[in-house]
């Protein structure tokens, strides 16, 4: 292997941990489960298994690139530093009061989050600047040293700095961290001007003390990574995949790591961006369905949607509003409580209820008999013949047909007087439709027709659910990758170098300051650049450009895309032509003699990877002989019939599987619902298309 460039991806989920590796043009992928306590035990183990798989020596790994959950987990667990928030006097309970608005309108017994910080860890300052960056109150040193007396005794791990404003000036918040630094030099600190440096206090204010608030534990898991990479000599640059879609280095991880909340998903989505690229699809519909969540993500002309806030620890039912808002870029995607080790319930109104709570890997399905007694998703699966027993996860994992009928009778069949079957039926039809409703959701929230859509499934569940998914989205083609049961790890693979810059600076276009705009662009450039080159100094560098406007009144801002030439040149009236352009096809009108204003602006740097080869498919023209058949429940009949059993790695281009039948590998299995041909694609995806009409819903 001597002179290879050797990337590895690892993708630490919420049930299994995935490894994926490229040799030689060939892929390697191990799936084990995860390990809570320690993940990094889980990561050691799955590069073992995946090295000796390739016949690679860890010491030959080039470049190793991590997404993680330990910082979701962290937030969503209530489980990090002792932190104290250190705000401007008279906006100490800004995290707490929220934005006063009810996510569950007609709920009577609304119960809002828990602020992540609470009151008596909340320390002020006396000091003010204003909307226009100008200073109202001056910050004196020697109150800055008094609270640091009160910090030191209290005992803080971590601490994070958010004053009003700070976005337009921060002279006080820089104060503030000098200070600290002198007093207690060991100390984190996260200043809001670095983290957020964005409008709307609230969203700033909890994305701070959600980096300071995960900042040692993550500091102290990617130490112990780092040992046990080096126990096993792989001791090469480790990488991390960041929530907006690209890779930073670890230095820049261990002082953001709020940017890492959505690092896995978002590697799910540069994969299937990849593969549309690849397909030449302008639109598609990136489906991630793994242990306990399921991901959604548009994906246009080859790229992903992005935002600029998303909440994580949402409480209620996954309702929007009721989470913790962070105020970082990322890839726009709906993530729900649906995956393999969902679990299964009978609400009071006795209706079947799937999630939000999961299984995990610990203690895992009741099928996995590892001491689960819930019914989850993956013992339906099971039971509707959708999983081989003696071959999931490659055989590593021997799954009871029979722990699963108990667990599913138990809990939801005696309930509600039903046999096994149904139960399981009704279970999966549940979470297929929780999934398709969120897709529906997400898809008119963009002005989007998913009629026009197709998708791409990966992670380890999708492809038992896309089929039916299809059936009720009315969507005609599924792709299903090589490697989809470790699609995140891979998307790693893939991601380029990037860092997406923002800056709130208010302009309205009818006092419009183009010399602002300019040197504030040219500021963000260099930010932005300067974070690529901190993990490649050499590779070329694109960049794209975003204006964030709305009507003068308005709560929320649309993205606006924006060429380099608005960025040399800005001029307003080009401005408003592209704010009415999009505004028009999100709300199918403008309005007229309104003022528009923009908020912020951002700018992403990316050193990109290489484009993949175009893929030239292959319409069905073999038959594949087909000798095993098992017992695969078909919602079009109503009951069982006889499936056709293929493993994956036997077709070849142009052969065909008409459904029903299941496609299985070690890392996933392929349901091909009636109606559906499989065609095996050069590239190694299995298209699904749909042969007969949508009346199958």
């Amino acid at each position: 292997m001597a002179g290879q460039h050797i990337k590895l991806g690892v993708d630490v989920g919420g049930t299994f941990t995935d490894v994926a590796v490229e040799v030689a043009g060939a892929l390697y992928s191990h799936k084990a489960l995860t390990t809570y306590a320690a993940p990094e035990i889980a990561i050691i183990e799955a590069i073992g298994e995946v090295c000796r798989n390739a016949q690679l020596s860890p010491s030959e790994l080039s470049v190793i690139v991590h997404g993680t959950t330990l910082a979701t987990n962290a937030l969503i667990e209530r489980k990090g530093a002792k932190t104290a928030l250190i705000t401007t006097k008279g906006f100490r309970d800004v995290i707490e009061m929220r934005t006063e608005s009810r996510f569950e309108q007609y709920d009577l017994n609304l119960k809002l989050p828990e602020a992540l910080i609470a009151r008596e860890h909340r320390l002020v300052l006396n000091e003010r600047i204003d909307a226009r960056g100008d200073v109202l109150v001056a910050l004196e040193r020697a109150e800055v040293e008094e609270l640091m007396e009160k910090i030191k005794a209290a005992g803080y791990e971590s601490v994070a700095v958010g004053l009003i404003h700070s976005y337009l000036n921060d002279t006080h918040e820089r104060l503030v961290g000098d200070v600290l630094a002198e007093a207690m030099p060991d100390l984190p600190v996260s200043l809001s001007s670095e983290v957020s440096p964005q409008m709307r206090e609230y969203e700033r204010f909890n994305t701070v003390a959600a980096n300071a608030y995960v900042k040692p534990q993550m500091k102290s898991y990617l130490s112990r990574l780092a040992d046990g990479l080096n126990s096993i000599g792989a001791d090469c640059p480790v990488f991390l995949m960041h929530s907006g879609g690209g890779i930073i280095s670890l230095e820049s991880a261990l002082e953001f790591p709020v940017r890492l909340v959505e690092s896995g998903p978002a590697g799910g989505a540069i994969f299937a961006a990849h593969i549309a690229a690849g397909y030449g699809l302008d639109r598609v519909l990136s489906f991630d369905m793994g242990g306990t969540t399921a991901k959604i993500c548009l994906i246009k002309d080859c790229a992903p949607k992005t935002s600029r806030v998303f909440e994580v620890a949402r409480t209620y039912r996954f309702k929007k509003g009721s989470g913790m808002p962070i105020s970082v870029p990322v890839i726009d995607m709906v993530e729900i409580g649906a995956g393999g080790g969902s679990i299964a319930h009978v609400d009071q109104m006795r209706q079947v209820r799937v999630g939000p709570h999961s299984a995990g890997s610990e203690p895992g399905p009741a099928c996995y008999q590892r001491g689960g007694e819930k019914p989850a998703v993956t013992d339906a699966d099971l039971l509707l013949g959708r999983l081989d027993p003696e071959n999931f996860a490659g055989g590593s994992i021997a799954l009871s047909p029979k722990a699963s009928k108990d667990a599913l009778e138990a809990d939801v069949g005696d309930v509600l007087e039903m046999d096994a079957a149904t139960t399981a039926f009704a279970v999966c039809e549940v979470v297929d439709e929780n999934m398709a409703n969120a897709a529906r959701v997400h898809a008119v929230e963009n002005g989007e027709d998913l009629a026009t859509y197709n998708m791409i499934a990966f992670g380890g569940a999708a492809p038992l659910h896309a089929g039916r998914l299809c059936e009720k989205l009315g969507i005609d083609r599924v792709l299903v990758p090589p490697g989809a049961g470790v699609g995140s790890a891979i998307g790693f693979l893939r991601a380029p170098f990037s860092f997406e810059a923002t800056r709130s600076i208010y302009q309205r276009l009818s006092d419009f300051r183009a010399d602002v705009v300019k040197a504030l662009f040219a500021d963000l450039k260099r930010e932005a650049t300067q974070f690529v080159r901190s993990c490649d100094t050499s590779a070329e560098i694109e960049y794209t450009y975003k204006a964030y406007m709305r009507y003068v009144g308005q709560g929320w801002e649309i993205p606006i895309e924006l060429d380099e030439a608005d960025v040399v040149t800005p001029v307003s009236e080009r401005l408003l032509v592209l704010f009415e352009r999009q505004y028009e096809i999100l709300f199918a009108r403008t309005v007229a003699g309104l003022d528009v204003e923009v908020t912020s602006w951002s700018i992403n740097a990316a050193a990109p990877s290489p484009p993949p080869e175009p893929t030239m498919t292959r319409k069905p023209e073999r038959k594949f002989p087909v000798d095993t058949t098992r017992n695969l429940f078909d919602p079009s009949q109503g009951g069982y019939s006889a499936a056709a059993v293929v493993e994956r790695g036997s077709l070849a281009a142009e052969h065909y599987i008409e459904g029903p039948a299941a496609i299985t590998e070690p890392e996933t299995t392929i349901i091909v619902p009636s109606g559906f041909v499989a065609v095996a694609q050069p590239d190694g995806c299995i298209d699904m298309i749909r042969s007969t009409g949508k009346d199958s819903q």
